[in-house]
This record gives structure tokens, C-alpha cells and sequence, in this order.
């Protein structure tokens, strides 16, 4: 590439804009911060034309209180030439879509720590308005700093989403104001709860970062942790002809959710009412996956209040439920997404309901029940609602080698060739489960994996040449380490020395010398007196 269509520049970057705004100031300094970091040590090339002032531009000024949803226009344009640059975007969320951008643009030169950047003319926009992150923070606590963490890595890689899977069977770690006594009871260990101040935290980062914070309370299943406050609301199992009985494998004591009680939908009515306060979006995901009736059908008072509703099959009581619910929710002015189990069940919903997509054969493959994905999204489609995939991008299924291939791969219309039904795709997401993940290891699984299915939700369909995108991910997994997020490698070869980087900036606070001599001086006494023995010691 010759000179002429380069420029170049000094650090620290800057970028103006006459608008004032909380999202923007603050990603401009976050922007800034990055490439500063990134480039660090660079300098201008004599000889190259220089970069000039980089302009935002932003035509809808609307800030103050102001939170992305599904509608939000993400669209923005850059322009980088001499003297003035500028990045145009029609919401202060396509800013920030834009301003990632520009920061993957500039590079610093390795022959002579040049930082450069391309004269170009970019004008880009997502496919899908949907673009999630399911965390499960109930398997395994996450902390605070893993959970922001993943935050900034979203932003990376411009997904918009963070659908919070709060709580389920083993914990509930979630403060409600009405209810504190489901997390005081109801959590793994009372330091192991989100505090109203950490749910704050975590709609500000994701507000500043473009992201929507959508949770899910899953009901009627994956509800044992609700029991531990409020043993009302689950329905006694009965096993040995008495009730509060398990009957192992097939129920424990008390499971799923009661709905022959007033008071479980009275509940359920505070509880919503809270979440619907606590979050901004429109929308909040319900749950209602796997919803296993044999508690249900081990109970003769179940049997008795179903005989009173002329009601014979247990299918029946899940649509019950849930039509229930569906209308609570609607009632007090919130939108609601489902796993699509109750489909399947014959549950109805109001098409404004946005069904979610997950089940899918190469998850399950013992279970000769099980469809490919692809069925899946087409029944969905046939009953006329809107969708959002997961399907094919469960994060914690893995596998060695290249796997994000399997990802990428996808697209997620080729269910259909009917184009009305493909436009019932909002999105997708990637899901993490945390059966086996913590803080420890989350990132690593997550990255840059996920960063697969985003280029898949957010570039045109014919974006999709596998070649050209492994080493534009290899790129982007180098970009992350340097931004300090663990991504795990998907190529042989290095980020010239980033990994090591990146555990420098993770070390510790040093000890004294005194403490450091200290320690040393016992590690060898003790190598010493256990030189013939078969382990290793180690501090």
C-alpha cells in the first residue's frame, strides 16, 4: 500500500464533539485510553500525511435517561481523510458501534513503530437488532469483575445484549426489595449475592457500552432455590403416600412452581413489578424451558384441582401457568421472551412475545427426540412468531481444535426459503452455562468463540468466507488480549508477546523484600528436607 493512502498521527488520540453526553464522554475516554494502549510506544512517520482531529457527529441528541432497545439504530458512517476525520451516526448508540470501529483501524507499524491508519470510507449497520450474551450466574456465582469484564468484551465485539440468567435450582443470588429473603436464603453464601448497588453497576456499564441487561427468572421449573424463602410456591411431591416426599431420581420433596395457589400468581405479580422497575427494557425473559411434570403428577391434590378445570392432561397445567403469567407480565406494561418449550406444549402467546430457539440434536445427540435446529426454527416460524437463535451456539459445549468454525458456519434463515418467515429472525445469541465455568475459566471459553457468532449476527449474510475470517478472529483475539480480556488462542503462533503482556498486567501487588525473602528462605528449607520424596512441593 503506497503512502498516499495512509496517514498518520500522535498519541494520545483524541475526539471532539460538541455535543454533551454521558454515553459519549465516557466512550470517548475509553476509546482514547484503548488505542493510546494499544499503540503505546508509537510515534508519526515523517513524510506520511497526518490524521487531523477525528469529529463525532451524532444527529439524534437524545441522552439523558436514555437506554438502547430493540429498536435502537445502531447504523453509523466514518470517513477518515486528511486534516478532519469524521464518524456519523444517527443515535449515540450507532456512535459507539462506530467508535469500536475506528479503533480496530489504527495500527502501529512493526519495521518502525509507525502508528497509521487507512484513508477509507466505511458505512456499516448490524443484520440483526438482537445480538446477545446469556450468562448463567446461578451454577456458579460470578463476580462482579468477571460480569463487567464480560461487558467491555461485548462491547468489542458489538453485541448489544446481555441476557442475565440470574437464578435457578441451585441459587438465588438476585436482592429483590419486596423478597431479600430469596437471596439471604436462597444463595450459595450470603458474600454470594448481587446487591442492589451491583445490579445498578451492571445496567450503568451496560447502558454506557450500548448494551441491554435483560434477566431471566425462570419459572415453573429451575425453581428450587425459590423454596428455600418461600416453600409455598413450589408444590409438594408426594412418594410413599405422603407429601414433601421425594421420590429419586424422578422428584425431590418440593419442585416446580405451584399454580393451584392465588397466592403463587400474587407473587408472582410483586415479583415482576419489582424487575419491570429495576430494568429499563421493554422486554424480560421468563424462562419456561423444562418443565417436568412428574412432581405435578405425583400429588392427589394436583389430581383433585385439575378434575375441578376438567383439565386431564398435565400439559395442561404448564398452559395454565404460563398463559397466566404471559398476562400478568403484559398487564404491567412488560414484553416477554420464552424458551420454546411451551410451544411445544401447545401454550399460546401474543405474537409479540419473542419465542427463543435452543434446543438442537448436536447438543443432545443420545436423545433420539431431539431435532435438529433447523425443525425447530421452522415450527416456531410456522405459528407466526419472532424468534431469536441459540441453538447452534451453546459456548459451554466444547470440543477440541477449531470449533468456532461450527459457529461461524451458521446462518441463522436456512431453515426456510420462505422470506416472510426468515424476517421472523430478530437475532441470536451465544450461551454460557456455568455448570463448569467460574471466574476462573469463563472468558477463556467464552472468547473470542462468541466473537464468531457476533461477526455472524452483525455483517451480511455473504460475509461468510471462513478463510478471510480466521485471521481476521486471530487478529481480533490478539486485539483482546492486549485489551485484557483472556481470549483463548484459535491459530499456533503468538500476539508478539501480548500473552505475557497480559499477565503482567494481572500480577499481584508485590511484597516486600523482607516477605519475599522470607518465603523463599522456608521453600527451600523445604525442598531440602523432602529432596527424595515422590512429590513436588510447591508454594
Amino acid at each position: 500500500m503506497n503512502s498516499t493512502s495512509l496517514l498518520t498521527f500522535s498519541l494520545p488520540i483524541t475526539f471532539t464533539s460538541t455535543f454533551s453526553c454521558d454515553v459519549i464522554d465516557e466512550a470517548k475516554k475509553r476509546y482514547a485510553n484503548l488505542i493510546n494502549r494499544q499503540l503505546e510506544g508509537g510515534k508519526p512517520v515523517d513524510g506520511i500525511k497526518r490524521l487531523g482531529t477525528v469529529r463525532l457527529q451524532i444527529e439524534n441528541r437524545t441522552c439523558q435517561n436514555s437506554y438502547p432497545n430493540i429498536q435502537s439504530n445502531e447504523a453509523y458512517s466514518i470517513h477518515i481523510v486528511e486534516d478532519e476525520s469524521v464518524i456519523r451516526s444517527v443515535t449515540i448508540w450507532g456512535m459507539l458501534r462506530g467508535l469500536e470501529t475506528f479503533s480496530q483501524l489504527v495500527y502501529k507499524r512493526n519495521k518502525d513503530a509507525g502508528n497509521l491508519i487507512n484513508v477509507t470510507n466505511i458505512e456499516d449497520y448490524p443484520r440483526y437488532a438482537h445480538r446477545g450474551v446469556m450468562l448463567d450466574t446461578a451454577r456458579h456465582f460470578m463476580p462482579m469483575k468477571t460480569i463487567t469484564k464480560i461487558l467491555d468484551a461485548m462491547s468489542y465485539n458489538k453485541f448489544n445484549v446481555f441476557h442475565w440468567h440470574v437464578v435457578d435450582d441451585q441459587s438465588f443470588p438476585y436482592t429483590l426489595r419486596k423478597f431479600p429473603e430469596m437471596a439471604e436464603k436462597g444463595a450459595y453464601h450470603p458474600k454470594l449475592v448481587y446487591t442492589r448497588d451491583d445490579i445498578e453497576r451492571i445496567k450503568r456499564e451496560a447502558r454506557l457500552r450500548g448494551i441491554r441487561v435483560i434477566p431471566e427468572f425462570d419459572t415453573p421449573g429451575h425453581t428450587f432455590s425459590w423454596g428455600k424463602s418461600f416453600p409455598e410456591l413450589l408444590t409438594p411431591c408426594w412418594g410413599q403416600g405422603r407429601p414433601d416426599t421425594p421420590n429419586y431420581p424422578h422428584h425431590g420433596p418440593r419442585e416446580i412452581i405451584n399454580p393451584t395457589l392465588e397466592s403463587t400468581f400474587d407473587f408472582m405479580r410483586d415479583l415482576y413489578m419489582e424487575i419491570r422497575d429495576d430494568f429499563p427494557d421493554e422486554y424480560v425473559h421468563l424462562g419456561m424451558d423444562e418443565a417436568y411434570y412428574a412432581c405435578w403428577q405425583s400429588s392427589p391434590n394436583v389430581s383433585d384441582w385439575m378434575s375441578k378445570r376438567n383439565m386431564s392432561t398435565y400439559n395442561q397445567i404448564e398452559q395454565y401457568y404460563s398463559e397466566r403469567l404471559i398476562k400478568i407480565v403484559d398487564k404491567i406494561g412488560l414484553k416477554s421472551i420464552v424458551w420454546q418449550d411451551p410451544l411445544e406444549n401447545n401454550v399460546t402467546f401474543n405474537k409479540e412475545t419473542i419465542i427463543q430457539v435452543w434446543k438442537d440434536k448436536k447438543n443432545d445427540v443420545n436423545n433420539p427426540s431431539v431435532k435438529n435446529w433447523e425443525e425447530y426454527a421452522q415450527e416456531v416460524a410456522k405459528l407466526g412468531y419472532n424468534f431469536i437463535l441459540s441453538s447452534p451456539w451453546y459456548l459451554n459445549m466444547i470440543s477440541y481444535g477449531q470449533d468456532w468454525r461450527n459457529y461461524y458456519e451458521i446462518e441463522p434463515t436456512d431453515f426456510t426459503s420462505n422470506e416472510n418467515e426468515k424476517k421472523l429472525v430478530k437475532g441470536g445469541e451465544a450461551c454460557m452455562w456455568a455448570e463448569y465455568v467460574d471466574g476462573t475459566n469463563i472468558h477463556s471459553r467464552i472468547w473470542p468463540r462468541a466473537s464468531a457468532i457476533a461477526e455472524r449476527l452483525w455483517s451480511a449474510k455473504n460475509a461468510d468466507n471462513i478463510e478471510d475470517a480466521k485471521f481476521r478472529l486471530d487478529e481480533h483475539r490478539c486485539r483482546m488480549i492486549r485489551r485484557g480480556i483472556p481470549a483463548q488462542p484459535i491459530l499456533n503462533g503468538h500476539c508478539n508477546g501480548e500473552e505475557w503482556e497480559y499477565e503482567s498486567k494481572e500480577q499481584p501487588p508485590q511484597q516486600s523484600v523482607a516477605i519475599s525473602n522470607y518465603y523463599n528462605a522456608i521453600l527451600i528449607t523445604l525442598i531440602i528436607t523432602n529432596f527424595f520424596s515422590s512429590f513436588i512441593l510447591s508454594r
